[in-house]
């Protein structure tokens, strides 16, 4: 049986930037992964992620979201990858609209540039942009967007450069808590580590419960499109990445990044699921294109022309859509990192260095408490 100081089970976006710092450090890592990275299986594919530093679901998110781009950059350079387009965030809503407060309160509290728009100059502004009269809109014009599976290959560059070892197509079977350390089955083969670090998505879930917790996440089926759309309205050149708070539903997306089209997406709702019986065709569901496609006619029509492609990918949920990041309470050589509830990807460097230290130290520079599985 291989012995390793650290074990990474699941080697997304959490997953492979904590094998790059711990490999860093020196640390022997294997990181383990069921498919390839980056893959199609889970939640970091479809191009793109939004990045912000205000935040509207929680002024606590706002150190660790500055911290992960510092990160971000660093990871740009290091790699010489281009993985982070500064388009700036627009973020729309009605005028008692609670996540527009609380992303205001966090760029004053933090200094964050942020520009507030009432509806009619958004128009002026983006004339591809339909805002009734009683909303308005919070530009943050230092956000924008993450290359999402260019970020996850720089990590595996550079964590296999620095001495990590990753073992594609490998889906972990059980794990036991063995002394001090944990013994990790995958099939026919057993490895040993000192530490561990769950870190598998969707398939967290099966795994935590094996160790005797029981923790409320939920995967969710989730899908994104992209359509046809006027490139001199929606072009990333002058179009922002963007996020609508509506009555009953919030939806996000993207210009159009190298004339791919607009990307969009429906933030709230999506069908709880077993990933490994997850219907992953695009289509499947009326609501899969109609929804994104209602939302495009009624707010940015020039954009809702032909469906260009569309995807299907997964979110895992907790009740109160923070993410957990913690020790297991039993087993303290096992981190948990799950629950991300679909805005976890922008952190996932930060997540990575926070993970690297709660696996080396036993606490973060982070402040973790409000990821604290004990709330449950």
């Amino acid at each position: 049986m291989e012995n390793y100081e650290v074990i990474i089970v699941g080697a997304g976006s959490m997953g492979m930037a904590a094998g790059y710092y711990l490999a860093k450090q020196g640390v022997r890592t294997l990181l383990l992964d069921a498919y390839d990275p980056p893959h199609t299986m889970g939640s970091h594919h479809g191009d793109t992620r939004i990045i912000r530093h205000a935040y509207g679901e929680g002024k606590e998110y706002v150190p660790f979201a500055l911290r992960a781009q510092q990160l971000w950059l660093a990871l740009e350079e290091a790699s010489g990858k281009k993985l982070f387009e500064q388009t700036g965030v627009l973020s729309a809503g009605r005028e008692d609209c609670r996540f527009l407060k609380e992303l205001r309160e966090s760029a004053e509290t933090y200094s964050l540039p942020l520009t507030v728009m009432k509806a009619e100059e958004v128009h002026t502004r983006w004339p591809g942009i339909l805002l009734p009269n009683d909303y308005y809109a919070c530009l943050e014009p230092t956000s924008g967007v993450l290359y999402a599976e260019e970020c996850i290959r720089a990590y595996r560059e550079l964590a296999i450069a620095a001495g990590a070892t990753l073992l594609t197509h490998t889906p972990v079977t059980g794990l036991l808590p063995d002394g001090d350390g944990v013994i990790v089955h995958t099939g026919a083969q057993a490895y040993r580590a000192d530490k561990v670090l769950l870190s598998a998505g969707a398939w967290n879930p099966s795994l935590i419960t094996s160790l005797g917790l029981n923790l409320p996440l939920v995967p969710t089926r989730k899908t994104v499109a992209w359509f046809g759309a006027d490139e001199k309205l929606y072009g990333a050149e002058h179009f922002p990445a963007f996020i609508f708070n509506l009555e009953d539903s919030m939806y996000y997306g993207f210009p159009s990044i190298g004339q791919a089209g607009v990307k969009i997406g429906r933030h709230d709702g999506g069908l709880a699921i077993d990933p490994d019986r997850l219907e992953r065709t695009f289509g499947a569901f009326l609501s899969d294109e109609g929804d994104v496609r209602c939302f495009l006619e009624t707010y940015m029509p020039q954009a809702a022309g032909p469906l260009r492609q569309g995807r299907v990918c997964i979110y895992t949920m907790t009740p109160d859509e923070h993410f957990v990041i913690d020790r297991h309470p039993e087993h303290a050589q096992i981190v948990i990192a799950a629950g991300f509830s679909g805005h976890g990807f922008k952190f996932s460097s930060a997540v990575g260095e926070a993970a690297s230290e709660l696996l080396t130290t036993g606490t973060s520079t982070h402040d973790l408490s409000v990821f604290s599985l004990g709330r449950f």
